[in-house]
């Protein structure tokens, strides 16, 4: 994070005696990044934080991937993955793996029940919140977050989701094997949003108060690193980890509301990295938008045909109407994957469809990786096989 926040109880001077006003001592954690070379944050606990007193494995969810051979474009319906049983679910130990690659994994999940105390340890996670709305309890505070939501929480961050009312919560989860942050070149080189930059500091919402919640022997569901891959761990704490009466520093979950991105427009057709909004080691998070749309007497507002020799761009469509892929069946809840080395663009009809827009409506959310992704159990399972002949108007012949 590029600025400094202070939430609760904290001494003036850090690395200092911290007491309680019955003289009891707090036990500082120093939280990091990149060892001590990078943003931090110093949360002051009233037990040990490190006190556990039972470890067993715990398995994640299915985290097998499946080679997108041979290399075809791919539309996944993730709609497709709700059943009937999302009210007994959790996000969580519900999420399905749709996309992923050794630097990031796309999951998918609909739950309807509070989620186990949860820490990512592999990297941080974006959460993106397609519809319902929810409470994210953390060890920083709480954060709020509905439709249209960005959750990012640092690696290691401990957690969990608390739905809100009947209706499912739908959401987007983009686990890193890095941290993810606002790209370098909207910031200062003291790390201040700039102005080009399509929002601010005052557009990312941290928690407030700390929680200080009380408790013996708690659950803690870990995800990590193991030596063939994404493994888990189950710790029990002595003390609940909610056990913070203070922290400060520029690395804590915040959330990021999609409306508060000011979209960059011009006369012609505009390359994705104008809707980038976060980055992370080997791929970048967009997003489109509604937004006024190219205003040269002959511009073409649709995206011309490319080839992304260097990536694969994985989009999630979640509002309005995507103009450039009318007629392929994507609709409100889909991904397409187009894969480096297949050159996609704008469904037949769609270049002259769009001569003349003065707007477009969409919302939509785009990962674009620098290493291949493969398809999970989630990805398979939702699947619309006919998409990746819907250019040409017909698949193989028989």
């Amino acid at each position: 994070m590029a600025y400094y926040r202070r939430a609760g109880h904290v001494p003036p001077k850090r690395h200092t005696q911290h007491r309680s006003s019955e003289g009891d001592l707090h036990y500082e954690e120093l939280m990091g990044e990149e060892g001590f070379s990078s943003d931090s944050a110093l949360l002051y606990h009233r037990a040990v934080p490190s006190a556990i007193v039972d470890a067993t494995p715990w398995d994640p969810p299915d985290q097998t991937l499946t080679e997108n051979r041979p290399l075809l474009p791919r539309h996944l319906q993730l709609h497709a993955l709700t059943g009937d049983d999302w009210k007994a679910a959790d996000a969580v130990t519900g999420r399905r793996l749709v996309l992923g690659n050794a630097d990031v994994r796309i999951s998918y999940v609909v739950a309807g029940q509070p989620s186990p105390l949860y820490r990512d340890a592999v990297g941080d996670e974006c959460v993106y919140v397609e519809s319902g709305s929810a409470t994210i309890e953390t060890v920083f505070g709480t954060l709020r977050a509905s439709a249209g939501h960005y959750v990012v929480i640092p690696r290691s961050t401990t957690h969990r989701w608390l739905p809100d009312g009947s209706e499912p919560l739908r959401l987007y989860a983009i686990e890193a094997s890095s941290h993810i942050a606002p790209p370098r070149r909207y910031l200062s080189r003291y790390g201040q949003f700039l102005e080009h930059a399509p929002y601010c500091e005052r557009d990312l919402h941290g928690a407030g108060e700390p929680l200080l919640v009380e408790g013996e022997d708690v659950e803690v569901l870990v995800r990590h690193r193991g030596v063939d891959g994404i493994t888990g761990t189950r710790y029990v704490y002595a003390t609940h980890p909610f056990d913070v009466v203070g922290w400060d520093g520029c690395l804590y979950p915040y959330t990021f509301d999609v409306a508060d991105f000011e979209p960059i427009t011009g006369r012609v057709h505009q390359p994705p990295p104008v809707h980038q909004v976060f980055e992370g080691d080997g791929f970048v998070i967009c997003n489109f938008v509604p937004r006024k749309v190219d205003y040269h007497p002959l511009s073409v507002p649709v995206p011309y045909y490319h080839s992304n020799v260097d990536s694969d761009e994985v989009m999630f469509y979640c509002g309005g109407n995507y103009e450039a892929r009318k007629g392929s069946g994507i609709a409100q809840g889909s991904v397409s994957l187009h894969p480096g080395g297949h050159s996609h663009g704008p469904q037949p009809g769609a270049i002259e469809r769009s001569l003349g827009a003065e707007s477009f409506d969409e919302l939509a959310v785009m990962v674009d990786t620098f290493r291949p992704l493969a398809l999970g159990e989630g990805g398979l399972a939702a699947e619309d096989p006919a998409y990746a002949w819907t250019w040409a108007g017909r698949g193989p012949t028989a």
